[in-house]
Parts: structure tokens; sequence; C-alpha cells
């Protein structure tokens, strides 16, 4: 009976795990690394859990129409040891960001370039440990 639970218990720990591994999906799968933008805006909501932090940004284009975009940054965890807290970035702020597109052209970024706040500030929104290409998501 404890041999049957034993084993019973090892086999879910090891379906959790794997999925765990299913639900992490390489940045290229999600961005294009050759598509960079530089987005102008202001904050209109951040989101700041896991997995990733979120921030919404309202970009006017040169016709003055607005768009609001999705943009992702690395891991609460990441970036609260990186010195980042839930107050870094405020709804309001005028923002500028370096992004990389999502692969399906949707208004969706991966911030992972420097994020220039109102004041002048820049902080730095990507993993500098790990190039782009080898960051999972």
């Amino acid at each position: 009976m404890k041999l049957k639970l034993a084993i019973m218990i090892g086999l879910a720990a090891v379906l959790c795990q794997a999925g765990q591994a299913f639900a992490h999906h390489s940045f290229s799968a999600e961005y294009d690394i050759n598509k960079v933008l530089v987005l102008k805006g202001v904050i209109t909501k951040v989101e700041w859990t896991n997995p990733h932090v979120r921030f919404y940004v309202d970009v006017k284009d040169d016709k003055g129409v607005v768009t609001n975009w999705d943009l992702e940054l690395m891991s609460l965890n990441t970036l609260t040891r990186a010195g980042w807290n839930k107050y870094d970035l405020k709804v309001g702020e005028s923002v500028t960001v370096t992004a990389y597109l999502a692969v399906d052209g949707s208004k969706r970024g991966n911030a992972r370039g420097n994020i220039t706040l109102a004041d002048g500030r820049q902080v730095m929104a990507g993993d500098a440990g790990r190039s782009n290409q080898e960051t999972q998501r």
C-alpha cells in the first residue's frame, strides 16, 4: 500500500513538472528579434504579477490615432532582484520603450531594452546575463 502511494505521488510530481515545461515558450516563438520598435506613450495599466510583469501604453501615431500596446517584461522575481518595485512604472506616466514586436503582428511587444521614464531616468528591462534569443518565457 505504501509503495503504491509513493509511486502515485512520484508520478504526480513528474506530471506537474511536464506541464510546466510545455507552458514555457521560447522568446522567438512569440517575438521577432529582427523587429525592434521604439514606442512613446502614456502608461495605462501595470500588472505586477507572475509569470511576467506587463504594462500597457497608449501610443499616438502621426495621424493622432491612439493604440494601446501590451508590453511584457521579465518575471516579477527577476525584476525585483534587479532592484525594480511595483511603483517604478506609474499609470499616467509618459515613457519611451524599446521592444520587440510580436510575431503575429499584434499590438504586443517584449520590452527588453531600456525604458526611459518621464523624469529621464532609464531602467533596464532585459536580462543582462542572457541574450534575448536565449531567454525563455
